[in-house]
């Protein structure tokens, strides 16, 4: 940067805070290297007297924060330092406000502003610097405004120069993303001591879940900030997750000091009230932007709730929404920073000592775990799809990048080859999520463009407490909300610049469509597969479109509505069924029309819960709304479901009569045996072959499988050149030296056993065997009473070593029994010996 270039203020009259000894090694750094990290903690003055110093007359400057706050309070403090208002040198541009001249020179913006203007203007043309402030807590705006500048200054800019700021030290990633890597300077804080109370609640408190923040934290956290006040002086900044908490923390304050809440959601006015030095005490309740991007005067103590609002993505589900996790160590140090900054101070924590250790040491990336729909639509427009090829600090993940590709293809964003459409611009010019966009432009033509921009603006507002969006709405409208109506008219203007708004699909006027209705209709349009249906009237419980269960929570004014869109829900981790956050009424009409492109018909035959169903069914995603009975269907469908059937639950199906279960045991001996050709009759052999044995031409449903002839199907298993021989490899019976014809048990199939009577096998030297002779039959050999006294194959060895013994034992027991001593020659027989007179 050209040295004699007249700047905006003279390097001896910028405060002397600990950023100031640093900014000419800055300046040279950018002037050799053209990028550079700068890690700097929270207080050193970076965000203000940077950009002051690198910025000249002629060297344009933007400089990028992460929140809108942040981004009004930087301009004003820089503007001060100069003498000057807002608007002149120093100007700023957020979301729906923008104050700049063609005299400004640096120009304050959020960071997601930054990326649309990329998108518009890659080369930045008339900008010689760009400073990305606050990089380390890694949005997803600031990881792809860092990756557009990279790419912008490797392909089209290379005099451009890009400095990014971060409050910690890990700054290695940044350093690699904007050079090879980058040089990294640092300017050391000095603040005064903090001492560290733990401060956790005296009772159990159930952990967060969703948003939802037990109220006995809050209590405790009032009651924490009442005793802070009593034991030092001075401001007292309050952290909180959201805004919600902060409104039920300050209802609950009765206090000797002034209450101001500090929140992204707030006007302008309201959030700078926070930043402004007050008259007495003052009791700062904040969200997270107050951590390391905006100096709040005064403050002595610090309150810490110790918990995090941070946005989440259920893809399983397709359920966007904001999560309350437990703050990290890095963030609550930057918290606890707070109170030290102007003098000794002391920091509240709200939860044990012991548990401090195992908080996470940084803040999760949000493009680890957050809704990537509008990241990818970035990506499209910027044109790398995928990512591949920028120098993101991380990777998206690949399924919720494909999720996420997916929802914009069906939004009409992206064509089949990635590449944004007309469409999708119209989408990322709405700067809204890209489902709320499609709401916005679709839904004013059918609700008019005013009340469209209400609905959404309601939506998109985290501040509403309360699960009825229509309430929501009306509440909003009625109390002239000074933020809300600036969106209001933000999103009218957007849609008088668009030519992307779809024709009314009902061609009715906007004005006959009642409030409710138009709230379910826009609703419904951003989010078709959170349409629900009510399971049973007057009930809480819902499925949706997308079939996830849903509930209401108790007491909700939308109990008893037959249909719902669903603007918000959350699942805790493990359970089936989400709760209901917010959502509106609508009819089935409306349902159906939101969610035409997952209206389909369809015939079913099928294997349905236990048995053949043949039907005719309309649905609206997982939700059934008509079913119609075939009365003459598809035989081969049938026929088909019911081998479904089979193979789902098995082959207990089928009824297995004694012939059927003793002619599947022979088959299977005559396998295990000699092998193929044999066919095998196992489970899983007779279920994959099913549709080759059995006949089901007559079976129509479950019962109508008890009837089929099992035994006449397994016969039909085996090939012509072994079907003859079936009772001379594994015969159902064999002669015994009585005469009698004995059953043999297959039961198994490496041993087949026959049991005889002793009497009957005499005359018998050895057992008899099966297979064509490979395999000997297992004798069970019997006493008169048909219990077994000996098993054996050896009939040989049992003749002279065990039958003696058995003769001994049972002789005397079975007098009218033959005993011979030699059993090989004797007479075999049935009968019993006559009786002696």
């Amino acid at each position: 940067m050209n040295g004699t270039l007249p700047v905006l203020i003279p390097a001896e009259a910028l405060p002397d805070l600990p950023v100031r000894p640093v900014l000419p090694e800055v300046v040279a750094t950018l002037q050799r290297a053209g990028a550079a990290v700068l890690v700097a903690p929270p207080g050193t003055g970076k965000t203000t007297l940077v950009p002051l110093a690198l910025a000249s007359e002629q060297n344009r400057i933007i400089v990028a924060e992460p929140r809108r706050v942040a981004a009004r309070a930087a301009a004003r403090r820089m503007a001060s330092l100069i003498g000057e208002r807002v608007g002149g040198r120093v100007g700023y541009a957020v979301r729906g406000d923008r104050q700049v001249s063609k005299d400004t020179v640096v120009e304050v913006v959020t960071t997601g502003l930054l990326v649309r203007r990329l998108q518009h203007d890659p080369e930045l043309a008339g900008t010689a610097v760009v400073m990305l402030d606050e990089c380390h807590e890694r949005h997803l705006d600031s990881d792809l405004a860092i990756a557009f500048l990279a790419e912008v200054r490797a392909e089209l800019r290379p005099e451009l120069q890009l400095l990014a700021t971060s409050a910690t030290a890990d700054s290695d990633r940044l350093a690699a993303v904007l050079g090879d890597p980058a040089p990294v300077l640092t300017a050391h804080a000095r603040t005064y001591p903090v001492e560290v109370i733990w401060a956790p609640p005296p009772g159990p408190v159930a952990p967060p879940l969703g948003v939802r923040v037990d109220p006995r934290l809050l209590d405790h956290v009032a009651a924490t900030i009442r005793r802070a006040l009593t034991e030092g002086d001075g401001d007292i900044l309050v952290f909180l997750p959201g805004a919600r908490e902060i409104d039920i923390v300050a209802g609950r304050l009765r206090v000797d000091a002034e209450v101001i809440t500090l929140h992204g959601r707030q006007s302008g006015s309201a959030q700078d009230a926070a930043l402004r030095p007050g008259q007495g005490r003052r009791v700062i309740l904040s969200t997270a932007i107050a951590e390391s991007s905006l100096t709040v005067p005064g403050v002595r103590a610090v309150v810490d709730a110790g918990l995090s609002r941070v946005p989440r993505m259920d893809h399983s589900r397709g359920l966007g929404t904001l999560a309350t996790v437990p703050v990290s160590r890095a963030s609550a140090e930057q918290r606890a920073g707070r109170a030290g900054r102007e003098a000794p101070g002391r920091v509240y924590r709200c939860w044990p000592q012991a548990l401090h250790d195992r908080l996470p040491a940084q803040p999760e990336p949000e493009i680890a775990a957050a809704d990537l729909t509008g990241f990818a639509l970035d990506l499209a427009l910027w044109g790398h799809p995928d990512g591949t090829g920028l120098a993101l600090p991380d990777q998206p993940p690949q399924g919720a990048l494909r999720a996420a590709t997916s929802v914009l293809h069906d939004l009409g964003a992206i064509g089949d080859d990635g590449k944004v459409t007309l469409r999708g611009r119209a989408l990322s010019d709405a700067g809204l999520h890209p489902r709320l966009a499609r709401a916005l432009l679709d839904g004013s033509t059918l609700v008019g463009p005013r009340r469209a921009a209400e609905i959404i603006a309601t939506i998109d507002d985290d501040r509403s407490a309360g699960d009825d969006v229509v309430t929501l709405w009306r509440r909003a409208r009625a109390a002239n909300d000074p933020p809300f109506q600036a969106e209001v008219r933000r999103l009218t203007a957007t849609l008088t610049r668009s030519s992307s708004t779809t024709p009314a699909s009902n061609g009715m006027a906007d004005t006959r469509i009642p409030d409710d209705l138009a709230a379910g209709l826009i609703v419904g349009l951003a989010f078709p597969e959170r349409v629900a249906k009510a399971r049973e009237p007057g009930g809480s419980a819902y499925l949706m479109v997308g079939g996830t269960a849903a509930e209401l929570s108790g007491g909700s004014s939308l109990m008893g509505a037959p249909w719902l869109a669903v603007a918000g829900a959350e699942r805790a981790a493990g359970s089936r069924t989400a709760r209901i956050r917010s959502a509106a009424p609508l009819d089935e009409a409306t349902a159906r029309e939101v969610a035409a492109t997952l209206l389909t018909d369809a015939t079913e035959i099928g294997w349905i819960d236990g048995d053949v169903v043949a039907r005719q069914v309309r649905r609206l995603g997982a939700i059934t709304l008509t079913s119609v009975r075939i009365t003459r269907p598809d035989p081969e469908l049938l026929q088909e479901a019911l081998l479904t059937g089979l193979r789902d639950e098995g082959l207990s199906l089928l009824t297995w009569t004694r012939t059927a279960s003793e002619l599947r045991e022979r088959l299977a001996f005559a396998h295990a045996a000699l092998g193929s050709p044999w066919p095998d009759v196992s489970d899983s052999a007779l279920l994959a072959s099913a549709a080759d044995w059995l006949d089901l031409r007559t079976a129509r449903r479950r019962a109508d499988l008890t009837k089929v002839d099992v035994a006449h199907g397994l016969r039909r298993l085996l090939p012509w050149s072994v079907a003859g021989r079936l009772d001379e490899v594994a015969p159902e019976r064999l002669p015994v030296p009585s005469g009698s014809n004995v059953r043999v048990d297959y039961a198994d199939p490496a041993a087949p056993v026959l049991a005889v009577k002793v009497q009957e096998a005499f005359g018998w030297r050895s057992a008899p065997r099966l297979a064509e002779g490979r395999i000997p039959v297992l004798l069970h050999l019997l006493s008169p009473a048909g219990r077994p006294v000996a098993v054996t194959r050896d009939l040989a060895s049992f003749w002279v070593q065990g039958y003696p013994q058995v003769r001994a034992e049972l002789r005397g027991r079975y007098p009218r029994h033959p005993w011979p001593e030699d059993p090989t020659t004797a007479t075999p027989t049935r009968r019993l010996n006559p009786r002696s007179r």
